[in-house]
């Protein structure tokens, strides 16, 4: 899920994403090539060194263009994050539960395990410095997680659960292994995490852990 955000790196105006306008033409060359500088300089210098005018230089466009269309780096950020999700990925099927989380989590995993500085990581750091982009990235997620869905409806056609599942408590018992280790605890990439979290979480659902919750309180 998470190369989508890494793959914004090589690809609206001031106003929310949920209203922001599809454009055309040299907008949306402009668009592009500032949202990539925005990718580069947060790589090269992190949140502190991005400002609007050294984007602006960057992507080779007047500074007046980008803070009449964005304001900010805030909103600069949301919009890389927004564009992240104007694709048409889907999860893979891989032909069982475990197999498609194994692969969900493959994803994950070659985008926090890279080695070095990479921006689905500098964009998750960029959260918890700015408003716009932690609500970004907070859209971005809420997305992603709704597109897995299918992951656990395929699940049920196939007769691999036992009852309902909450699909969004499945998809996250099953990637926040790598979260946690390759985040939190910054361990040593290891290329059996994916399988093996996806393992643990199938399991969990083939009996019964992930029931929907009774709305009631």
């Amino acid at each position: 899920m998470d190369s989508r955000i890494q793959a914004s790196e090589d690809s609206g105006r001031q106003e929310p994403a949920t209203r922001r306008r599809r454009t055309g033409g040299r907008s949306a060359r402009v668009r592009t090539q500032v949202l990539e500088s925005v990718g580069a300089l947060l790589l090269e210098a992190g949140y502190d060194g991005l400002t609007v005018d050294a984007v602006a230089e960057r992507a080779g466009v007047h500074r007046t263009t980008v803070y009449r269309r964005w304001g900010d780096v805030g909103r600069l950020l949301a919009d890389v994050l927004d564009a992240a999700s104007d694709d048409t990925w889907s999860p893979p099927d891989a032909g069982s539960l475990q197999d498609d989380l194994t692969a969900l989590n493959q994803e994950v995993y070659e985008a926090l395990a890279g080695g070095g500085p990479n921006l689905t990581t500098a964009l998750i750091a960029a959260g918890f410095r700015s408003a716009e982009a932690a609500a970004a990235l907070s859209r971005f997620w809420e997305e992603r997680y709704a597109r897995c869905a299918v992951v656990v409806t395929r699940a049920a056609d196939r007769g691999e659960l036992a009852g309902p599942a909450d699909s969004r408590s499945l998809l996250v018992a099953a990637t926040a292994p790598l979260y946690h280790e390759l985040l939190l605890l910054r361990s040593a990439p290891d290329p059996t995490l994916p399988r093996r979290a996806a393992e643990a979480a199938a399991a969990a659902a083939r009996a019964g852990a992930f029931r929907p919750r009774d709305p009631r309180p």
